[in-house]
This record gives C-alpha cells, sequence and structure tokens, in this order.
C-alpha cells in the first residue's frame, strides 16, 4: 500500500539524485552537470511560456533491476493506450488553439512539453521533476546555477497518487522550509555512504555550507507551481494547507461518493460490496464512502476489499469468492481500470454472475473492459462519468498529426512515433532485430489516419479530454489577466506586477484562484477556496445490443445545486439491466420493516442487518423502517396491526347493556314496590297493625328506602360531576334515614314494654313522637354533615381508569378521599349494628306481634351484605366495582323492605281477621302492647 509517508520517503529518495547533482558540482566548479537525464516518452514544443503536461500514454512499465551491482536500466513503458495520447493530443490542440486566438495571450506564444507516466508512480515523479528542473545543462554563474523556468504551470496528473506525489514537490517552499529539508537530504546522503570517503565533505557543516551555495534551483527560486489536474479525484487534495497550488477540472472523489450514495439511496440498495485499488485513489473513496454511509444512514458494506497491485491470482480469488458468498447484489469499484482487468478474468473463471456494477469515472468508459467476453458479467453497469464536452476542431487537429522522422530515437519526441506504429502496426527504421524476417512492415510516416477505424479519431464522448482542454484554457486565461496588469495597480508588493520578464510561477497562482471563463460548449469554468470546479457528472450504463455491440449511454446526471444540494435525475426508461427480469435487483441485507414492527439490529453485524419485531401492544409505528415504537396517548391503543393508535373503547356501567338493564329494572322495581306498600300503609292507616307499629316512622322508612332504590341508579350511567358528587352522598344519607328509623322504631319497642312495667310509664314520655323525630333527625344530619365535609375537602370526580386493561378505559368516579368513604360506611355500620344490638335483647319479649324479631332478621340481613361488600367491592374492577356496590344497596334495601313489611302486608291482605284490635291487644305471657299512635 502507497500511504502518505511511503510516497514522500520516495519523493526525497527521488530528489536525491538532483541534490547529488548540487554536490558534485562542488568538486566540479566549473559547471553545473546533470548526474542522469531521465529517458521519458514526450513531445515538445518551443514557446515564450511553457506549459507541462503529464498523462497516460502507456498502460503497464517494466521495473529495472535495483541490486544496485551496476548501473540502473531506465524503465520502460508498454501496452500503448491511445485514449491517452488523445488527452496528449488534446492539450497540443488546445494550446494551438490559444496561440491562432488574437484577443487571448496576443503577442505571445504558448509551447508545451509533455510526458508519458505509464501509470508508474516513479516515472510520474521524474517527468514532473523534468518539467520543473529541465534536462537542459544550465551555465554556471557566480557559482549559482541560473536559467530560464522550464515550465509555469502542469496539467496533471491523471492519478490522484502521482498528483499527491508531485504537489508535495510543486507546492510551497519557502526558505524556512528548506532548511528542514535539508537535514532529511543529509541524513539521506549518509544512509547511502555517497560521500563517506569525500574529505570536503566530511562533516556536517561543510555538507550544509556546500549544499546551501549549490542547492536545487527549484529551492533558490522558492518555486510554486501551479498544477491543474484533469483526473485526479481523490478528495485528500482539496488540503489547501498540503496542496496549496493543487487545481482540477474534475469534482472530488467527496462529490463522486456523495453522487454513489444518492444512486444507492434512489434503488433502494442498501447493501453493497466495495472493491478499491491500493492507492490514494481507491483508498480516500473508500473513508469517504463509508464515512458517508455511516452519517446518511443510507446503507452498509457488506465487505471492503483492497484490489491488488500486481496479478496476485491467490489474493483475487479470494476476493472474487467473498463476493460470491455475500448476499448483496451491487459492487462498488474504485479503481482505474487497468486493476480491474485482472479481477474480472478471476469473475469470468469463477462464472460470477448476477451482480449490479457501480463504476467510478476512472473506469465507467474503459474500452479494455468492454468486451463481448465480459458483457454477460459487466453488461448493465451503472457508473459515474465526467462531464461529456464538445472540441470543435479537434478530430482535424488529430488528422493532421505525422511522426518525426528524423528524432525517432529521441526520447522528447517519441509520443507521436509510438502511437504511429501502434496504429498502423509496424515500426520505424531501425526496426529491432527480427521484425523485417518476421514479415513485419516499416513506418514511412505517409500512412493516413483518416482510413483507420480506431476509437482514437472517435471524439463523440469527450470526457477527460474536455477536462484537459477546460484545464489549459485556465492556465491561459489565468496569464493572461496577469499579463493585462496595469502597473501601480497589481497585487504583489509596492501594487506591481508581474511581467513575463519576472515571471515566477506562484504569481500565476495568484489569477488562476479568480479565472472565470465559458467554455465554447457552454460550461462556465472557476474554481472554489479548494481549488474544485463546480461539481457535475453524468450516469452511465452499458448497454449490451442484441447484436452483440456494447454501447455506452448516458442515463442521467448528478449536480450539486445551490438550492437542492446533490441533485440527481435519471431517466430509468433507458436503463439496461442485465437480469432476466429486466428490473433493478434487489439488494439489502433485511427487507424493509413494515409499517407496525421495528428494526432490531442483529448482534455483530452491521446496521442494515435486523430483524423486524412487531411493536408491543400500545405501541405503534406508521413508517418502514422504523428505530423504535412509539407509544399510544393515554386515551388510545394500539390497533392489531400495529400501524396506527385506535381509540380506547371506554366502558362504565351503562344502562344499555344487560347487566346495567337488569340493575336498572330491580332498582325501579323496589322504588315501585315501595310505593305499592306506601299506598297500602296509607290506605289501612288506621287499621290496628298499622297504628300499633308506630305509622309515622313506618311512613318515613318506606320514603327512605324508595330514596335507597332511587339512588342506586346514580351509579349507573356515564360517570359526570354531579353524579360523581351526589351518588354517594344520596346513598349516605338515604340509608341514614332508613337505619336511624329502624333504630328509633327499636328504641320505641324497648320503651313501650318498660312502660308496661310497674315504675316504668315515664319512659315513654321521654321518647314521644318530638323526641322521636329529633333523633332521626339528629342522626341524618351527622351523616350530611360528613358528606358536606367530604365532598368539600376531596370530592368525587369522573376517572378513566387504565390501570385493569391496557386496550379499555374504565370510567368510573374516584371517591377522592378514601377516609371520607370508609367514614360515611362506617357511620351506616354502627347505625345498623346498634339498632341490630337493641333490636336482638328485646327480640323475646312476650307478645303476639313483636317487630323486634323482624328488626332482628332485617339488621342481620343488612349487616351481612354490608359486610360482605366491602371486599368484594375492593378487589372488581373497573365498572364491577359500581355494580357490586349497587347490587349492595338493592339487596340491603329488599331485605329491609321484606322482612319489615313484609308481614305486615301479610296480614293486612291476606289475614285481615288479624288485623283488629282485639287480636292486637291480645296478651302474651301477662304483657301488654298498647296502641303506638
Amino acid at each position: 500500500m502507497w500511504s502518505l509517508l511511503q510516497t514522500n520517503l520516495l519523493l526525497f529518495i527521488l530528489l536525491y539524485f538532483y541534490f547529488s547533482s548540487a554536490v558534485a558540482s562542488s568538486l566540479f566548479p566549473s559547471s553545473c552537470q546533470l548526474q542522469r537525464q531521465f529517458h521519458l516518452n514526450g513531445m515538445h514544443k518551443s514557446g515564450d511560456v511553457i506549459l507541462g503536461g503529464l498523462f497516460q500514454v502507456h498502460f503497464f512499465s517494466s521495473v529495472a533491476d535495483l541490486s544496485f551491482t551496476s548501473q540502473p536500466q531506465q524503465p520502460t513503458c508498454h501496452g500503448f493506450y491511445e485514449l491517452g495520447f488523445r488527452q496528449a493530443q488534446t492539450m497540443a490542440f488546445a494550446i494551438d488553439e490559444i496561440n491562432r486566438n488574437s484577443n487571448l495571450l496576443p503577442n505571445v506564444t504558448l509551447g508545451y512539453t509533455l510526458y508519458d507516466n505509464c501509470v508508474t508512480l516513479g516515472i510520474g515523479f521524474r517527468a514532473a521533476l523534468s518539467l520543473v528542473s529541465g534536462q537542459e545543462e544550465n551555465i554556471i554563474l557566480d557559482n549559482r546555477c541560473t536559467g530560464n523556468l522550464p515550465v509555469i504551470g502542469i496539467v496533471g496528473d491523471s492519478s490522484s497518487t502521482h498528483s499527491i506525489a508531485i504537489s508535495n514537490v510543486l507546492g510551497l517552499y519557502r526558505v524556512p522550509m528548506v532548511s528542514g529539508l535539508l537535514n532529511l537530504v543529509i541524513d539521506t546522503l549518509y544512509y547511502f555512504d555517497f560521500i563517506a570517503n569525500i574529505k570536503p565533505l566530511n562533516n556536517r557543516a561543510n555538507m550544509i555550507k556546500i549544499i546551501k551555495e549549490y542547492r536545487l534551483w527549484i529551492f533558490i527560486h522558492n518555486v510554486y507551481f501551479s498544477q491543474v489536474s484533469y483526473f485526479a479525484t481523490c478528495s485528500c487534495l482539496t488540503d489547501r494547507q498540503k496542496y496549496p497550488s493543487f487545481f482540477r477540472t474534475i469534482p472530488s472523489d467527496a462529490f463522486q461518493v456523495r453522487a454513489m450514495i444518492q444512486i444507492l439511496k434512489h434503488f433502494g440498495w442498501t447493501w453493497a460490496g466495495l472493491l478499491v485499488s491500493d492507492d490514494d485513489y481507491g483508498l480516500h473513496a473508500a473513508r469517504s464512502l463509508q464515512s458517508d454511509l455511516s452519517l446518511s444512514g443510507e446503507g452498509c458494506l457488506a465487505y471492503f476489499e483492497i484490489l491488488p497491485w500486481d496479478k496476485d491470482m491467490d489474493e483475487l480469488r479470494r476476493i472474487v469468492n467473498v463476493m460470491k458468498m455475500s448476499s448483496a447484489r451491487v459492487v462498488i469499484v474504485f479503481a482505474h481500470h487497468s486493476r480491474i482487468v485482472n479481477l474480472m478474468e478471476e469473475v469470468v473463471r469463477q462464472n460470477l454472475t448476477g451482480l449490479q456494477w457501480m463504476a467510478s469515472e476512472a473506469w465507467t468508459e474503459a474500452t479494455v473492459l468492454q468486451t463481448p467476453q465480459l458483457m454477460p458479467y459487466l453488461g448493465g453497469t451503472l457508473g459515474i462519468a465526467i462531464r461529456r464536452g464538445e472540441i470543435p476542431g479537434l478530430r482535424e487537429f488529430l488528422l493532421q498529426i505525422r511522426p518525426d522522422l528524423h528524432h525517432n530515437n529521441s526520447y522528447g519526441n517519441s509520443m507521436v512515433n509510438q502511437f504511429w506504429e501502434f496504429t498502423f502496426k509496424c515500426r520505424f527504421a531501425p526496426a529491432p532485430t527480427g521484425w523485417v524476417e518476421g514479415r513485419g512492415t516499416l513506418c514511412t510516416g505517409e500512412e493516413d489516419l483518416d482510413h483507420v477505424d480506431s476509437e482514437f479519431l472517435d471524439i463523440s464522448n469527450l470526457r477527460p479530454e474536455y477536462n484537459v482542454y477546460k484545464a489549459v484554457y485556465a492556465l491561459a486565461y489565468s496569464l493572461d489577466d496577469m499579463l493585462r496588469c496595469k502597473p501601480g495597480r497589481g497585487p504583489f508588493r509596492g501594487h506591481s506586477c508581474a511581467t513575463l520578464q519576472t515571471l515566477e510561477p506562484w504569481q500565476l497562482i495568484y489569477y488562476l484562484e479568480m479565472v472565470n471563463f465559458t467554455t465554447p460548449f457552454g460550461d462556465q469554468v472557476s474554481f472554489d477556496e479548494n481549488g474544485d470546479v463546480v461539481p457535475i457528472y453524468d450516469v452511465m450504463n452499458w448497454l449490451w445490443l442484441p447484436d452483440g455491440h456494447i454501447k455506452i449511454q448516458t442515463v442521467g446526471e448528478v449536480k450539486r445545486s445551490a438550492f437542492k444540494g446533490e441533485e440527481l435525475i435519471l431517466d430509468e426508461d433507458k436503463i439496461f439491466w442485465n437480469f432476466e427480469s429486466k428490473k433493478p435487483p434487489r439488494s439489502v441485507c433485511s427487507e424493509s420493516c413494515p409499517p407496525g414492527t421495528h428494526m432490531v439490529r442483529k448482534k455483530e453485524e452491521p446496521k442494515c442487518c435486523f430483524d423486524c419485531i412487531p411493536c408491543s401492544e400500545g405501541k405503534t409505528t406508521n413508517k418502514s423502517n422504523s428505530l423504535e415504537c412509539t407509544s399510544c396517548p393515554e386515551d388510545f391503543w394500539s390497533n392489531p396491526q400495529r400501524d396506527h393508535c385506535v381509540p380506547k373503547k371506554t366502558e362504565f356501567l351503562s344502562y344499555h347493556e344487560p347487566l346495567g338493564i337488569c340493575l336498572t329494572a330491580t332498582s325501579l322495581l323496589g322504588t315501585f314496590i315501595c310505593v305499592i306498600v306506601l299506598g297500602i300503609f296509607f290506605y289501612h292507616r288506621r287499621t290496628p297493625i298499622i297504628r300499633a307499629n308506630n305509622s309515622e316512622l313506618s311512613f318515613q322508612l318506606l320514603l327512605s328506602l324508595k330514596l335507597c332504590f332511587l339512588c342506586s341508579l346514580l351509579f349507573i350511567g356515564r360517570p359526570r360531576l354531579w353524579t360523581c358528587q351526589l351518588r354517594h352522598a344520596a346513598f349516605g344519607i338515604s340509608f341514614v334515614l332508613c337505619v336511624s328509623c329502624i333504630l328509633v322504631k327499636t328504641m320505641v319497642v324497648l320503651a313501650v314494654f318498660k312502660a308496661s312495667k310497674p315504675g316504668g310509664g315515664t319512659s315513654l314520655k321521654w321518647f314521644g313522637a318530638m323526641q322521636q323525630r329529633g333523633t332521626v333527625l339528629f342522626l341524618t344530619s351527622i351523616q350530611a354533615a360528613i358528606c358536606t365535609t367530604w365532598l368539600v375537602s376531596s370530592s368525587p370526580t369522573p376517572h378513566k381508569n387504565t390501570q385493569y386493561h391496557n386496550d379499555k378505559i374504565i370510567y368510573e368516579c374516584a371517591v377522592g378521599s378514601t377516609v371520607g368513604f370508609a367514614v360515611l360506611l362506617g357511620y351506616i355500620g354502627m347505625l345498623a349494628f346498634l339498632s341490630f344490638l337493641i333490636a336482638f335483647l328485646v327480640r323475646n319479649l312476650p307478645d303476639s306481634f313483636n317487630e323486634a324479631k323482624l328488626i332482628t332478621f332485617s339488621m342481620l340481613i343488612f349487616c351481612a351484605v354490608w359486610v360482605a361488600f366491602v371486599p368484594v367491592y375492593i378487589s372488581s374492577p373497573g365498572n364491577y366495582a359500581d355494580a357490586v356496590e349497587v347490587f349492595a344497596i338493592l339487596a340491603s334495601s329488599f331485605g329491609l323492605l321484606v322482612t319489615l313489611f313484609g308481614p305486615k302486608c301479610y296480614i293486612i291482605l291476606l289475614r285481615p281477621e288479624l288485623n283488629t284490635k282485639k287480636a292486637i291487644m291480645a296478651r302474651r305471657n301477662g304483657t301488654q302492647i298498647f296502641y303506638i299512635q
């Protein structure tokens, strides 16, 4: 893996050769000598101002023997890449077009020096150093190496890794930084033992002195070279602290990654694999993709694999096996096409089909992968591509290319000749050994390009070339703006302006940062504070036609909008899907959780892998893929599907349900019986049996019983504030009135018997009619006071009880004060017990009709009912508590009504012969019952 540290280490090792030339000059001060020239494939055109360019014209390079037992050979490149050569020719065309434009850079002729990087960092770095320092022998003046600046700016490199390494050299090297570099260079020199036995350099102080006198030309001039890349997309290059002179006409990977995520989101692909190249381009893209996916929550990576640099079949086999075993049907690849070729060989060998490939801009339009053998696997690929543009006149310029027959062996102009040999399958003289004997043809230079069926001349889909075109014009416009500067109004020290004679490369950057122009295709070009252009990408689709041909078609675009952010526009009808269904595949670790369920992440698996768990009762969610369920409001409950809340069913003792109807009917029946009995008693009020049992108290008792029956109706129906407040008060006062009448009636019976005994005649005097009424009123007033205090201090109120049932609301009356309710019941119970006790004591008094026995029995029933009521009431849930209380009221009321008035009605209606004065005044055991008026 090429880490940044390793890149910097290579940078300084290569710088060693340049420093060594300076050191050597200390021994031979008569001239500046290059220790060695780099043999680079290139193109050159002279001019007043030279622009440099770095392009990928070959796919591969051979590595020289580095055993250092002999002088290392120059690296060689092979595998000609005609589209890379077309990009280099696009730069030549742009410069030629600018030179012919009288409005842009008048009286200035631009030249160029273009080199091939062979997709190799070492060669690309050699080319960059050659551009900024030149390969000519300079003349010593005043013990200093001087000379014209070779280039003022560089278009390239295409690789992010190369751009990072080159930017570290082309960036700003101010004087304080030179000292730090010297220390590292000196340590490097010591490490190679290059000067161990040279006496003038045998100490650190002498070395520093000599290197300071003969340091590299680029350090003497504090170079700050402009670099405008057309294909380097690594987001790391936006760091202006590290790469202050780097610009690019292609969007960074940060935007490309977000564009990829937009496509994943659009098709619902939340589960994808990621393959990246082992370089800064791939690793930074992977880091950015993982970070953005984590922040957006739009998906997860099923696997993340790094493609090997070399053809490591064991590693490639392992990666393809991972892809085969994964459930992810989408594969995202950030790598150059040269790395994918080896991978696809293994994919074909294992026949791994059924995958949806997503290509980064580095290989979206790679023709080397667009073969009939790979289409069963790569057909339908969706990719991000550089913005397509049109360059009028480019094809005519390409047709005018001619080889240089006089400098065929010159590395400075070898690129055209290599293209010619590749295109026409010939060799320039002198041909390699055995070429002619093997019936190979010699190139004449007169071959006609117009009759060649080559992708080189197809300019219908210019993408990297369009970026090269914009990069050249950006440098030209910035140079034009600089030359139009008026003295005294310039941006530099003392408001000065730069000129061609005094131009420093860093001065051009000021104008490059502010450049703004429009291309003939209508695109506006400008750079933001990070050196990036306004991002826009085309979305491409690999169409596999029925006749076997392959077409890369545009199906949409992704662009950044000031108002909408990243905006994806797709024409889905045009997309070719390489599946039997002809529809987008499903690529998810777990299917979406429907409404009514929530996601529970699987242990030790990515967040996209989850189980769908139904919401618990009382909780719902109406969205898919909810992380949690939401509790329903207090008055609502979840429906069976758990996707929305429904109002809870409200229950209370209703008049419309069977239990409520039965209790209501019973209450009305009791009231009706009381009225009947009251009518019978009133009609027979003058008969002896009515007069003998205190008719006034009997009438009061009947009225109170009628109130007891009626008060039970307050416990039936929807609870309201007034019914809640009135039900217990009415119940308490009615029953106290009833029991008070019984208590007084019992006391009267006792007083009568005492009055019939010798010396007891005064007992009735002190317990006459007024005292009886007063006693009933007094006892009832106490209960009224208890009820009033209860209502004032803590009044019963309607209450929605959700404790008994989660899905129901029991609408009931909260007693408010449990103490108040207990005192009310306790007071009734005390009177009832007192009545029972007195009646029990006088039950055996002699009488043909002793009412004390009936009172005793009635109070026994009354107390039994209410003693049983308390535990049953407490344990009864919801509206059943009200039913229990109503039942207790009705049962005790019927008990009193039947036991106290049943025998009398029986005698009045069925045994009238017993309802005579003679029968009533009959003696029994010597005791006489007197009429009680």
